[in-house]
Formats: structure tokens, C-alpha cells, sequence
């Protein structure tokens, strides 16, 4: 067969970590989720990992894992969250890529990407290199392999890339038909006009570099691409395969591919159920004997370049201005906003231009004194971020260092390395690519931006903050009361700003809400105890201690000695010292404690605040998700106040609520409120209780029937997803409890009564991995007349149906 198809999905994120933490915070836009990057593995990362396929019932009747199908790319920023925060999908795309080597001629589906998303034609020689290098070994990391393939960020591209690319190994690159040029068979001298998109899709090309060095660029369909994307073909899985077989000759007697490349957001996040249509499109394509379906690598393999071309540099697939997008206010956004502008790309790129110019000087004669070689060291930087273990950041050492160096040396030389790292950060293409200048995406940038500032200053000595806030007056909002970028720095990138001290007052004040053990970790730092009091008088708290502070990154530490008193509402006071003596805090706390003890509480905290330090915290010094946390802890006793408040109205009023109900009459509005949120309350708890009662969940949702009630049905729908889960996580490790199937089965049945949105996508692995695991077995038994087997198939049937799973 001649035909080939390929789908390509450029699976990213932007780095969401807080610079300082190194771990993504709370984003309530994000909601029900933690964060932006949670929510859009639930909707399309993980979906994609088994993706359904459905009979004309609607029942599920496979479970495929997409990826090992297709062509694709993770941003390695994104993995690194994913390995984290959900190791089991991380391991389910891993796994894909093993797979695919078997369906591919030894060609996995899986290509690398540059690093963190720079647009590169607009970066330096040095930044190109690293990102390249690092992309590479990023992948060699996770995939156990080498890279064929490289995906460019927003296939922004020039030939000093490409080269930099070839040097390193990548053989092929994918590109919009629109950054063509012209072509020109091998050995033939003339070239070929193809520019606005014309060239032919269905072969790969050679583009010669400069250097002698070769890439081989494939180029996508652009229509299809735009049909997947924005043109609704991920409606039906069936009409996306046979689009994609449309682009074939009708007497082809050549291999030709019809490929796409888009986000790979498509498949789940911008459309849902998209990773469905995928999963269909695949298997018709197969089934139906359409084509082959095959990856970039192996096709090349069977069918290498016989035409040349030459490209636009400084092109892209995103903006119609070549790389204008992420420099200048070409036009391109989002279109949401009118009467917006983008005049501030261009004076931000330049005072990150400007702090960039001003850092690389303090790295390059930084590191000298301590390392061999500047650029081999934060090239080879990679397999530190991958691996901050002890032992794996001495071998860097070993590898890397003029001398043996001593502990505050070790430190300066990873405060340096980490510089760089956040100045090449700071370049992810998602700053520019919005609208505004307060947009989180470019407020993030901006940080990365300060803490690679902070860290020059820190071993520099020279400040050069007031210059960069001085350049970002010059970058203009959108927003009146904003005005310009200095005013963002100043409320949402210096208040996020992290030293060792703030971290301190982080531990010292959450230390009064939860135990720690003597080994404590907050985000990236390592907290080590070493005197501990505490003391508790009714809702007045007190705790002080002594201990040592150490980033993982860094190596930077620090002794500290606090204290700490909570009267028992949001107000609090928190000193921190970093010269006291043992014995000086040992005196100071038994003044602390007598007071404490006397109920002086304006003692406390007087010797609080004159004894450790000029500066105190408070609440709002705690990191974004504790500081939730610990608020919702202080209003515990003021929410049981008032749910207690909200039962005594609902049990005073019941009768006449019910009366008015049955009469269709409208309840008081503060009696529906208190109602309301007693019942949707009680329905809460049931949820969220470890195994649920099957009469009080009847019991709740009658009540809310019976009174017409809204529900607040993100809450429970969230909760809801979450208990189905954990009950089918239950069955999977106890597959023959019967009774834990019957009790599921009439929570999902009771559920489906109320308007809420049941994701049963994780209960639905389960119920399909159960079956396949047990269905032989308790066959076999029920066929020599084994009743509680015979008994288990059918209750297992009946639950599937309940979960959308046909169980044959």
C-alpha cells in the first residue's frame, strides 16, 4: 500500500511553577481543579491514554491508548509537572512510545521538543543551543531513546536553529505549509514557486544549511489542520478519517502521507470528546483497510526526500507576520478584546533583551572561577534540573569543577546555573502570545524574569531592579489602572518574591495548625528541627522553635529561631531571627512562655516583636495554598457557627418550607438560602463520607426534590466523580465483593437522578481492567455451576451498564 497517514499532536503548557517554589500554586480560574495544568490532563491528557470506543449504543467497547497511535510531542516543562503531580499518565504516555516502536518498525511515536517553548529566530546562538541540547536530553531522559524528530515552538523557525538542530542529531522537523518558500526536485536547477501554502503536503523535503548539514522538514496539511482545530471535523471520527484520506492521488504509485499537525489540546480540551474522534478516526482508518497509519520517522525511512526545499525564516504557524507575534503589535491576538492593542510586546522584549545582556556577563565570569567551561556547564545543567538528588549534583560537580569546592562555593555555582535557567524561562512564547501585558501567562514570565534578577543581585552585588522596573514603565497596559508593567511588577511579581526568611515564616506559622516532623519539606525546601514548643490556651496559640533551612536548588541555608502567637481570629504575629543564640532564645522563651502562661497576651507579643528581628510576618506571608488552608481552619468554628445557625432555621421552618412547596408558593428568600445550603450540605457530607449510605443519599436528594432546591453543582459533581472513583478503586483490589458492586451501582443510579456532570472516566478504567482480569476466570468457574460466579458476571454486567461499559 502506498497510502500513509499520520496525526501529529504538540501536546504543552506553559511553565506554571512560582519561581521561587518551584511548584505550580493554586489558580482559581482553574476551578474545580488545583490548577490550569491538573484540569487540562483530566479533559485531554489522560482521556487520551484510553481513549473509548463506543457501539451505536453509546457503550464503551475498547479502551485504546491514543498516543501510542499517533505522532506527538510533551513539552518537557509539562512532563515535569506530569511526572510529579500524575505519575500514573506520565507512565501511560511513556509506555505508548515502547508500544509504538512495535507498530512502527522500531520508530517511536514520541519526537522531542525544544525546551521551554522560546521562539528561537528571536533568541540568541547560546539560548538556541541550550534549548535545543536541553529538549534532546530531556527526552533521552524520559523515553529511554534518542530523538528523531524536534518540534519547534509555534514551528518559529530560521536555518541557525535547523543547523544547531542537525548538529545535535534530529534528523526531521515539522512545519506549516505556509513557511515554504519554493522546491525543486533533487539535481534539478530550477526552483519552484510554493509560496501562501501550495506546496504538496504528501512527501517529505531536504533543506539544505549553510554548514553542509542537512534537515528534513515535513509539512502539514494546513486545511485539514484548520478543520481540526476551529472547523468542528472532531464531530465524527468518521468524517475525520475519510477527510484525511481525501488528500490522495487517485492512482498513486508512490508512498504518499496525508498528515496534521495541530495542538493536541484538540483531542479533549478545545473539543470535548475529541480524544473519542481521534480514537474512531484511527481504528476506521484500520479496519476499513484505508491506509497505513504510521509516525514521521518510519515514513522517512520507507520514503526519503527526492525534492528540496527552502524556507521562510523567521516564519510561524501562528502568526500570519512570521514571528511578529511574540515582538512587535502585528495584529495577531486572540480577538477577544477589540480595543485592545499589543504596543507592549515590543518594549518588553526589550527590557527582557536588557536583563538578559546584563546576566550573561555575570554568568560567564561567575562560573569561570569554579568551572571548566561556561557552556558545557549550562548545557549539561539538564541532567541537574532532571535529578537534584545529592549524589547526582556532586557527579555534576565532579565532572564540571576547576577544584574541589567548598559548601558556599557549591552554592554560588547553582544560584548561577539557575540564573540562566529562569532567563531563558522568561522567553516562553506564552508571554506574548495574549493580549495583555497583566495576562497571567505574561506575569509569569516576568517572574521568572525577577528571580533570575534576584539571583544576579544576590551574587553580583549590583541591583539592577530599579533600571528594569524603570524600562517596564515603558510597557504599556491596556488596563487604565494599570497603566503600565511597572505597576504589574509591583503588585503581582514582587509581592510573589521568596527568600529563605519568608519560607521560615511559611514554616513557623503553619507550624501552629499542623505537626511537622523533625525532616519537614515546603515546596523546594528542606526544614530540619531542632527545638520545638508549643502551647495551646483555648483558642489562643503559640508555638517558637529553632531550626535550619535548605534549598534543594540552591544549596542557599540558613539557622533560624522563631516564635509565633495566634489569638484565635485572622490576626497573628510572627518574628524570625537568623543570629540568635541557643542560649539567648532559650531565655527569651521562658519570658515568652510566662507571659503565654499569665494570659499577657500584649507581653507576648511585645517580646515577640522586639526579639526576633526588625521584621514580623503574618498571614498573608503564607504561600498561596496553605494560606487557604489555614484560613479555612481559623473559620472553622465560624462556619459551624453558622451551618448551626442554617439547621436550627431549616428544623424551625420545615413544616411550613414543605407547606409552601406543595402549595407551588416561593419560600422567604433567607429561608430558601438556609435550606438551600443545608441540604446541599447534608448531600456533601454523604459524598464525601468513606463508604455512603445508601438511605441518607435517598433521604438528601428527596428533600431536594421535594423542595425544588438548585444544587451547587460543580461542588458536587466534583465530589461525586470523586467517590465513584475511589468506590470503583475499592472493587478493583476486592473484584468479588458483590455487595460493594450492588452499593455503586445504586449510588451511580441515584446520581443520575440529579442534574450534575459525572465524569465516570476514571470508574470506567477500572470497570474495563476488572473485567479483563476476572471475566476468564469466573467464566470458567460458572460454567461448573460455581454461583457466586455465575452471580458476580451478572451483577458485573449490570454495574457496567451503569458506567457506560458493555461487558460481553
Amino acid at each position: 500500500m502506498n497510502r500513509y497517514i499520520c496525526i501529529h499532536g504538540h501536546f504543552y503548557q506553559p511553565p506554571r511553577e512560582n519561581p521561587w517554589l518551584d511548584e505550580v500554586e493554586k489558580q482559581e480560574s482553574a476551578h474545580p481543579f488545583h490548577d490550569w495544568n491538573a484540569r487540562i490532563t483530566a479533559e485531554c491528557y489522560a482521556p487520551n491514554t484510553a481513549s473509548r470506543i463506543v457501539n451505536e449504543k453509546e457503550k464503551i467497547i475498547d479502551m485504546v491508548n491514543n498516543y501510542a497511535k499517533i505522532s506527538f510531542n510533551f513539552g518537557p516543562t509539562l512532563l515535569t509537572w506530569m511526572e510529579r503531580n500524575n505519575p500514573e499518565i506520565y507512565s501511560a504516555i511513556i509506555e505508548a512510545d515502547i508500544l509504538s516502536r512495535t507498530f512502527y518498525s522500531g520508530h517511536g511515536s514520541a519526537i522531542a521538543q525544544t525546551y521551554n517553548h522560546m521562539i528561537l529566530p528571536l533568541a540568541n546562538t547560546r539560548d538556541k543551543r541550550t534549548q535545543v541540547i536541553w529538549g534532546i536530553r530531556d527526552f533521552e531522559y524520559r523515553f529511554g531513546r534518542k530523538p528523531e524528530g524536534m518540534w519547534l515552538a509555534e514551528t518559529a523557525v530560521d536555518l541557525e536553529s535547523l543547523d544547531i538542530m542537525a548538529e545535535q542529531g534530529i534528523i526531521f522537523t515539522i512545519l506549516s505549509p505556509r513557511q515554504a518558500k519554493q522546491v525543486r526536485r533533487i539535481g534539478d536547477e530550477k526552483w519552484r514557486d510554493v509560496s501562501g501554502g501550495s506546496i504538496d503536503p504528501r512527501m517529505p523535503y531536504v533543506c539544505r544549511l549553510p554548514s553542509g548539514r542537512n534537515m528534513n522538514i515535513f509539512f502539514y496539511s494546513g486545511q485539514i489542520a484548520q478543520e481540526v482545530a476551529f472547523g468542528g471535523l472532531l464531530n465524527n471520527g468518521e468524517g475525520f478519517a475519510k477527510r484525511l484520506c481525501s488528500v490522495f492521488s487517485e492512482h498513486n504509485h508512490t508512498p504518499e502521507m496525508s498528515h496534521v499537525a495541530t495542538d493536541g489540546e484538540s483531542y479533549g480540551h478545545h473539543h470535548r470528546f475529541g480524544d473519542m474522534a481521534l480514537a474512531y478516526c484511527l481504528r476506521y482508518i484500520e479496519s476499513h483497510n484505508l491506509a497505513k497509519i504510521t509516525v514521521y520517522g518510519e515514513f522517512l525511512e520507507i520514503n526519503p526526500p527526492n525534492h528540496e526545499v527552502e524556507i521562510y525564516e523567521n516564519s510561524s504557524w501562528s502568526c500570519a507576520h512570521g514571528v511578529e507575534r511574540w515582538k512587535s503589535n502585528c495584529g495577531c491576538n486572540t480577538g477577544m478584546h477589540s480595543k485592545w492593542n499589543q504596543a507592549w510586546r515590543a518594549p518588553l522584549r526589550e527590557s527582557l533583551d536588557w536583563l538578559r545582556n546584563k546576566i550573561i556577563p555575570v554568568y560567564e565570569t561567575g562560573i569561570s572561577k569554579y568551572l571548566e567551561s561556561a557552556s558545557a556547564a549550562r548545557d549539561d545543567y539538564i541532567w541537574v534540573i532532571l535529578n537534584r538528588s545529592e549524589d547526582n549534583v556532586e557527579n555534576f560537580f565532579k565532572r564540571h569543577a576547576r577544584k574541589k569546592l567548598k559548601d558556599n562555593e557549591k552554592s554560588i555555582v547553582l544560584k548561577l546555573l539557575e540564573m540562566e535557567r529562569h532567563s531563558m524561562l522568561m522567553y516562553t512564547s506564552c508571554g506574548w502570545f495574549f493580549d495583555e501585558v497583566s495576562g497571567i501567562e505574561t506575569v509569569q514570565i516576568i517572574q521568572y524574569a525577577d528571580r533570575a534578577m534576584q539571583l544576579a543581585e544576590s551574587i553580583s552585588g549590583a541591583s539592577l531592579e530599579s533600571l528594569f522596573a524603570k524600562k517596564l514603565s515603558h510597557v504599556p497596559s491596556n488596563i487604565v489602572k494599570y497603566g503600565n508593567a511597572k505597576h504589574v511588577y509591583g503588585n503581582f511579581v514582587k509581592t510573589a518574591r521568596v527568600d529563605l526568611l519568608r519560607v521560615a515564616a511559611h514554616y513557623t506559622i503553619t507550624s501552629l495548625f499542623e505537626d511537622y516532623p523533625e525532616e519537614a519539606k515546603i515546596y523546594c525546601y528542606n526544614v530540619t528541627s531542632k527545638t520545638n514548643d508549643k502551647l495551646n490556651k483555648g483558642k489562643l496559640k503559640y508555638a517558637a522553635g529553632q531550626a535550619l533551612l535548605q534549598c534543594e536548588i540552591t544549596w542557599d541555608k540558613s539557622e533560624i529561631s522563631f516564635a509565633v502567637v495566634h489569638p484565635g481570629d485572622h490576626n497573628l504575629l510572627c518574628g524570625i531571627s537568623t543570629d540568635m543564640t541557643a542560649n539567648e532564645y532559650i531565655e527569651i522563651c521562658s519570658k515568652v512562655r510566662a507571659a503565654f502562661d499569665s494570659g499577657n497576651i500584649i507581653k507576648v507579643l511585645n517580646l515577640i516583636d522586639s526579639n526576633f528581628g526588625l521584621q514580623t510576618y503574618s498571614l498573608k506571608h503564607l504561600f498561596k495554598d496553605k494560606q487557604q488552608a489555614v484560613l479555612q481552619q481559623i473559620m472553622e468554628d465560624t462556619e459551624e457557627e453558622i451551618d448551626d445557625y442554617y439547621h436550627q432555621i431549616f428544623e424551625y421552618y420545615s413544616p411550613i418550607v414543605h407547606y409552601l412547596r406543595k402549595s407551588r408558593m416561593e419560600l422567604p428568600k433567607g429561608i430558601y438560602t438556609a435550606v438551600e445550603h443545608v441540604l446541599n450540605c447534608k448531600l456533601k457530607k454523604v459524598l464525601e463520607s468513606k463508604m455512603p449510605d445508601i438511605e441518607d443519599l435517598k433521604n438528601a436528594i428527596s428533600e431536594i426534590e421535594q423542595l425544588d432546591l438548585e444544587i451547587e453543582g460543580t461542588t458536587l459533581s466534583f465530589a461525586a466523580n470523586m467517590k465513584i472513583s475511589e468506590l470503583m478503586g475499592k472493587l478493583s483490589k476486592d473484584a468479588e465483593n458483590i455487595s460493594l458492586m450492588e452499593n455503586i451501582e445504586e449510588v451511580i443510579k441515584l446520581l443520575n437522578g440529579l442534574p450534575l456532570i459525572l465524569d465516570l472516566w476514571k470508574a470506567q478504567n477500572i470497570c474495563f481492567k476488572i473485567w479483563r482480569q476476572k471475566s476468564g476466570e469466573m467464566k470458567n468457574r460458572a460454567e461448573k455451576n460455581d454461583r457466586k460466579a455465575t452471580v458476580w458476571i451478572t451483577r458485573f454486567k449490570s454495574l457496567g451498564d451503569y458506567l457506560d461499559v458493555n461487558i460481553e
